[in-house]
């Protein structure tokens, strides 16, 4: 599906909201219109933008895929309505196109029926299986077939490895590759699906469906582990290698690889070796022991590199000489393995053992020297001696990767030839090493209130630099997999201060990038390994830490239940930091709830812990909530004077939530008294989150820089700030940010002379407010309808008030 952006046409923006829907349902045009009661035709207009569909038909489609048709309303309004569209929304940073294609062997020999099978078949079915043996060159051509394919295909290249066949992990589950690979297109968390494989697929599918995009799926385990990630309509293609026949896809036509013919062998050996050929040269001169070389590598392109890397680096070598070092292995796996660790020096030898241990994904050269124990210099040249012997890929610049039959007979020789308790200390390091990496990298991504410092285990001696925010999150989204493979490793070997602390720096990105599912299934078992521990401390925090993924979620009541868990706990054990975390998590909790008074009182009291504590950050961001809460309570010099003091904390990071937080506010808090800076601040605001990619917050400051111009009397550039939030929250389908913004919407509507608009905008979030148990929302509405309905039923709009004091005694005015 084309994606638009939210200032765009709105018929068209409507259309690509309907062309989602029917991604959602599975289901072609004349399916689809005939389960929703539609004619074709008309249903083929609908979805390509020529005629703007009536209501009813939004809402039987709406309801044929389960989903809520209320988010549409304000866009479907906006195509029929004469009210000016909001201005298009400008991008400042446009996203880079993701390339994550391994490199394409230099050495790539024969094979030319079967690509020219594999391009085909991407050509007229947009997806292949390539199937074979391991070791057959199975990834090497899918590899290949896309970097041929990538001209055509620039918006997005991407590579992720199935792990269906990686001794030592499990294959990797339909969900967490979808959501690797939304996170890899940028797709803000906002936008992906919290639940559900088919709705993340649907919106997959959607994402690729407007770009030009080539994906290889390598190593799958079966057709139900790769079947939901397969394109849909649209240009994108996919290749897929599995060890299997993938019988369940009859859709997507097969490519089987065989071992190399003794032609294409030849030529293999002779090329990755450096051998001329021909008879002069080494290989050419005793054709009879290049033939057995062949034989004793099974014809399989692995073994083949592997025996001529030796060869390349041996000038002295004889092809006889390379046949008596392969005959020494026991198979054409072992033959060829065993030579190659055979050339390596003790440390190289004990790195590449040691490297056997890592549960089967990328690393790079900080991960081995952690693991090893070795300084990084020295692991960065043993991983050049280990690439050039190919017993390490590398994939990309500065990661590497063992294949799966190299890991095996790495993780084989680790447990036969180092000792156990060896083996637990490099694992040990290796699980230390991903929580201080990833507490640094959350060091450098001032998204959230400051955290403690990793106490599990050892540092280790290097870290990664992280410059800026943005180099911190790249770090994070290229070793997803590998710290989500070490919190597993780390929940079966019982590394319980490890299982408590790693989800911990994850928080900012999942934030930006996962959504809040896997967090909270993660720091669950968090919980679970922190009662095993017994510290006190530790449980408070993982309580709290729980609450914060259940309050992110939308799960209040389990998040206030986990809240005061950790607040027990904490008044017996005592942690002035944790003291002050808790209460500005609950502040906002209570916020969310419909508290006034008491979200206040707790925003001030993590102000003062954190000063106690020591933590000026902490500080700011309890001063910002503050600021804000005062706004919503009408406090508007107060508020003012908070985020002025805030504004004055100095930051590197102009985008730094309490700045953006106070800007905002303090905006809205002068929009009367002084216009022209009040409209800078927010300005300033707005240009600061769409730098930063986050939608909500720039729904956040378009909709407060339209009550801004509102108590300034601009109700027509009022009304286009509210429309475009409103518009970015439909893209979103965030039905419940809405009852933030509602009750300031109408309110402008009212005032610009649009009495029925308002009505509507305040009985949809008196119908919202409940569900999501705002009070404070809930008696706003009441107040607003009785505001409009005063002059034409003073009955109704005192039935309103009353309904609104008996809420919160008197309602106050607010900021809206």
């Amino acid at each position: 599906m084309e994606q638009r952006t939210a200032g765009g046409d709105p018929q068209e923006e409507l259309a690509a909201r309907l062309r989602l829907l029917q991604e959602l349902s599975g289901l072609g045009v004349r399916a689809l219109a005939r389960d929703a009661g539609l004619s074709s035709s008309s249903l083929s207009r609908y979805l390509s933008g020529q005629t703007v569909p009536p209501w009813p038909a939004v809402v039987a489609l709406c309801r044929l895929v389960k989903r809520d048709p209320r988010p549409l309303r304000p866009l479907w309004d906006r195509c029929s309505n004469p009210l000016p569209a909001p201005p298009k929304a400008s991008r400042q940073v446009q996203p880079r196109p993701r390339n994550d294609l391994p490199r394409d062997v230099s050495d790539f020999t024969g094979r030319e029926l079967q690509l020219e099978a594999v391009l085909a078949a991407v050509t007229s079915h947009q997806v292949v299986a390539i199937d074979g043996m391991a070791g057959v060159g199975k990834t090497c051509l899918a590899v290949h077939a896309a970097h041929r394919l990538a001209a055509g295909h620039p918006d997005a290249q991407l590579y992720v490895d199935l792990h269906g066949f990686t001794e030592g992990r499990e294959p990797l589950d339909p969900d967490s590759a979808l959501r690797m690979l939304l996170g890899a297109l940028d797709v803000p968390s906002e936008r992906v699906p919290q639940e559900g494989i088919e709705q993340l697929a649907a919106c997959w599918r959607a994402e690729l469906a407007g770009r030009r995009a080539v994906v290889v799926f390598d190593n799958a385990a079966d057709a139900d582990q790769v079947r939901p990630l397969l394109p849909g309509a649209g240009p994108s293609v996919a290749l897929i290698t599995s060890r299997n026949r993938l019988l369940g896809l009859d859709e997507v036509p097969p490519v089987s690889l065989d071992v190399l013919s003794p032609e294409e062998g030849a030529e293999l050996l002779a090329r990755a070796s450096g051998d001329p050929g021909g008879p002069d040269g080494r290989l050419g001169r005793d054709p009879e022991s290049a033939a057995e070389v062949l034989r004793l590598c099974g014809h399989l392109p692995l073994a083949l590199r592997l025996a001529a890397a030796r060869l390349r680096h041996r000038p002295g070598w004889t092809a006889g000489v390379l046949v008596e070092r392969l005959s020494q292995g026991t198979g054409e796996f072992d033959a060829a393995f065993a030579m190659s660790v055979k050339q390596l020096d003790r440390e190289q030898a004990r790195l590449f053992r040691m490297l056997g241990l890592l549960p089967g994904t990328s690393f790079d050269e900080y991960v081995a020297a952690a693991l090893a124990d070795v300084p990084l210099r020295a692991a960065r040249a043993m991983l050049e001696d280990l690439l050039d012997a190919h017993l390490v890929q590398q994939p990309t610049a500065g990661r590497y990767r063992l294949h799966d039959l190299v890991h095996q007979h790495a993780r084989r020789a680790c447990e036969e030839q180092d000792p156990q308790a060896e083996r637990g200390r490099a694992l040990g390091r290796f699980l230390d090493y991903y929580v201080h990496a990833a507490a640094a990298a959350d060091a450098a991504m001032p998204f959230l209130s400051p955290g403690r410092p990793a106490t599990a285990g050892r540092p280790p001696a290097e870290l990664p630099p992280f410059a800026d925010k943005h180099a911190a999150l790249d770090w994070l989204v290229a070793e997803y997999a590998a710290m989500i493979a070490a919190f597993e490793t780390a929940v079966a070997i019982g590394a319980d201060a490890h299982v408590c602390e790693l989800p911990r720096f994850l928080r900012a990105y999942f934030a930006r990038r996962c959504g809040t599912t896997h967090l909270n299934s993660l720091f669950e078992r968090s919980l679970v390994a922190a009662r095993r521990l017994g510290d006190p401390l530790q449980l408070a925090e993982a309580h709290s830490d729980l609450g914060f993924a259940r309050y992110n979620a939308g799960r209040m009541a389990e998040a206030g239940a986990a809240y005061e868990a950790a607040g027990i706990l904490l008044s017996q054990a005592g942690d002035v930091r944790l003291e002050a975390e808790l209460a500005l998590r609950r502040g906002y909790l209570k916020w969310d709830e419909g508290g006034v008074e008491e979200p206040l009182a707790l925003f001030g009291l993590a102000g003062k812990l954190f000063e106690q504590a020591g933590c000026p950050a902490g500080t700011a961001h309890a001063a910002a909530s503050e600021a804000w809460a005062m706004l919503q309570l009408g406090h508007h010099e107060e508020a003012a004077r908070r985020a002025r003091e805030v504004l004055a904390v100095p930051h590197a990071d102009p985008a730094w939530p309490p700045t953006l937080t106070a800007r905002i506010t303090l905006g809205v808090a002068i929009a009367a008294e002084a216009p022209e800076e009040a409209a800078e601040h927010l300005h300033r605001a707005l240009a600061l989150a769409r730098e930063d990619g986050h939608m909500n917050n720039e729904a956040w400051c378009l909709n407060c820089l339209g009550v801004a111009l509102r108590r300034m009397g601009r109700y027509e550039e009022a009304l286009a700030g509210h429309r475009e939030a409103f518009a970015l929250l439909d893209e979103l389908f965030e039905e419940h940010w809405k009852i933030h913004f509602l009750n300031g919407y109408a309110e402008t509507c009212r005032l610009a002379g649009l009495p029925e608009e308002a009505l509507r905008l305040h009985r949809h979030a008196l119908e919202l407010a409940p569900k999501l148990g705002n009070r404070y929302e809930e008696a706003l509405a009441h107040e607003g309808i009785a505001i409009v309905l005063d002059a034409t039923d003073p009955d109704a709009a005192a039935g309103h008030r009353e309904a609104g004091r008996a809420l919160l005694g008197e309602p106050a005015p607010g900021a809206h």
